[in-house]
Parts: C-alpha cells; sequence; structure tokens
C-alpha cells in the first residue's frame, strides 16, 4: 500500500530522517519504532503531508502521494488536537464533513462509534469536561469515523486505563480483520508484541531494523532455554552442552536458565539429564520485542 522511498528532511542543522526507506503491506499493522527524536513524528508529518521531504518520494497504492490522498488516510498524532470549549458531538461531526462526509452520514457513524464505546451521553459535553482517557475516545472515533484505507496511530494508548485501552486495541483488531492497513508509532513494546505484523525501527534518522516480528525474533534466537527438574545432577558433566546462566531451587525442583553450546540442541541437552532427573519442563526462551529494541539501541552507541 505504501512505499516509502529514500526520504531525508532537514530542519537547519538537525538531519530529521537520513535516506530512510519502508515498504508497508496492504492489510498489515506495521509498527514504526524507535527512541525520541529519532525521526518517527517526522516521518508520519510527510505521509500524511503536513510536511514534505526534501528528497525521496512517497507511493500510496501506486501513484505518488498527493492531496487527493488525504481522504483514505486517519491520523490520531500524539500530541491530541480537540477544540477544548466545543461539545463532542458537534466537534467530531464538523471533523467528519472535514474528511468529505455529509451530514446524515457522519451522525450515523457517530452514533454507531458512540453505542459502541459507551459515549451516548457525551454528545452535548465539553472535550475540558472530559478525562485525557475519554478525550483519547473521541480523537479515536475521528480518526476512523471516515473509514480510511491508512490509519496513523501515535501512541493510542496514551492516557488510557487498562481496560479501555484494551477496549481499543480491539476495535484496531477489528479495523484491520476488516482491510484497514496500520501505521502504529508506540514505546510499549507489548503492544508491539499484541499487533504488530512487521516493524521497522529508527534511530538518529536512520532506519536500522525492519522486516516481521515473527521473522526478527527468530534472528535473535540464542540457543537458550528454562530447564526445570527433579533430582540431582552434577552440572560440570554437561558444560561440553550447555552453560548454566542462571540457577534457582525450590520444593525439591531445580530451575536451569542454560544457553547451549555451538552446535549443540535441545535434545542433547535432554540426552544428558534424561539418565538422572525427571524433566519438568523445558522452554526455548525467544527474545522479546522490547529485548531487541534495547539490543539494537545500545549498539547503535546510546547509553
Amino acid at each position: 500500500m505504501l512505499s516509502v522511498k529514500n526520504i531525508v528532511k532537514q530542519y537547519a542543522a538537525h538531519r530529521a530522517l537520513d535516506d530512510v526507506s519502508l515498504e508497508i503491506e496492504q492489510g498489515k499493522i506495521f509498527g514504526l519504532l524507535g527512541p525520541n527524536g529519532a525521526g518517527k513524528t517526522s516521518l508520519i508529518r510527510i505521509i500524511t503531508q503536513i510536511t514534505a521531504p526534501d528528497s525521496g518520494q512517497v507511493i500510496f497504492n501506486g501513484q505518488h502521494l498527493n492531496s487527493n490522498h488525504i481522504s483514505q488516510i486517519g491520523y490520531l498524532p500524539e500530541e491530541r488536537g480537540l477544540y477544548k470549549k466545543m461539545e463532542i458531538g458537534e466537534q467530531i461531526l464538523y471533523l467528519a464533513k472535514l474528511k468529505g462526509l455529509g451530514t446524515a452520514e457522519a451522525t450515523k457513524r457517530i452514533k454507531y462509534w458512540f453505542e459502541k464505546l459507551e459515549m451516548t451521553s457525551w454528545w452535548n459535553k465539553k472535550v475540558e469536561d472530559l478525562s485525557k482517557g475519554m478525550q483519547q475516545k473521541v480523537q479515536f472515533v475521528a480518526t476512523v469515523l471516515h473509514q480510511p484505507e491508512l490509519i496513523i496511530l501515535d501512541e493510542p494508548f496514551s492516557g488510557f486505563d487498562p481496560v479501555n485501552a484494551n477496549i481499543i486495541k480491539n476495535e484496531i483488531l477489528e479495523l484491520n480483520k476488516q482491510g484497514a492497513t496500520f501505521i502504529f508509532s508506540t514505546h510499549r513494546m507489548e503492544s508491539v508484541e499484541e499487533l504488530c505484523d512487521q516493524i521497522a525501527l529508527i534511530d538518529r534518522s536512520k532506519k536500522i531494523l525492519e522486516g516481521s516480528v515473527a521473522e526478527i525474533k527468530a534472528t535473535y534466537r540464542n540457543n537458550t532455554y528454562w530447564v526445570e527438574y527433579e533430582g540431582d545432577f552434577n552440572l560440570v558433566l554437561a558444560k561440553d552442552i550447555f552453560e548454566v546462566l542462571q540457577t534457582e531451587t525450590a520444593k525439591g525442583k531445580t530451575l536451569l536458565k542454560v544457553q547451549l553450546q555451538e552446535g549443540k540442541n535441545a535434545n542433547q541437552l535432554l540426552s544428558k539429564l534424561l539418565p538422572e532427573v525427571s524433566i519438568h519442563r523445558l522452554d526455548e526462551v525467544i527474545p522479546t520485542m522490547n529485548d531487541i529494541f534495547i539490543d539494537k539501541i545500545k549498539n547503535q552507541g546510546h547509553e
């Protein structure tokens, strides 16, 4: 759906984006990750045509990005932009009209979303009378009301309690199931694990990692396992198979975190232990996206 090709963006002496390219597939949830100041928001502003790149191009559904595409994009910015003195119903109706909806159709869709998210009593309330989380719901509705093909969410769970965060997460998954493509920018790595099909990691204006979440996690596997057993075993006898990274003993059971030696596998680990002890569980330690994020950023020279 979206091809970002060799984008460069310079602000005076600061280069915000340095030759960044991305490919975002139709119907996917794409995580745009990076530390503060990495260049994520600068890229989002280019995709939403708030600013233009100094060089490079963006291709949307096979066409060079242009003003006709604005109605096909929904954008929830990290810094919210609701009018505090304006009534909620009137405000969302106004925003829907800006996206090309007529009054009747916009009103119908607003009522649908207000009922779905339990907001029906908010119609005549003002934004300033709502909590931060309630304001987030309003802005989420404004973002998706015109049924955009591409929905860009910048820290969408900010201000939400766990219950409402889960409600919005389920709405994101439902809209995605219906065909919407998402760009999802967040610092919450657990949300990336739950929602994203693909990710790109930007740091210091450059893309340093891109791919499917499953492939990236598989690449960072390092032959580490948790093994729990009952019985006595001299670990020195297994040093040719694995190195013990961590050990815990409780209620007659031993829990080990081990890293296999080069060329060894889990079957060899079990073959070493099974004649001597009773194995209760063996789990591979798969790195989380948070682990990978921290590792990649540290390797870029961050403290």
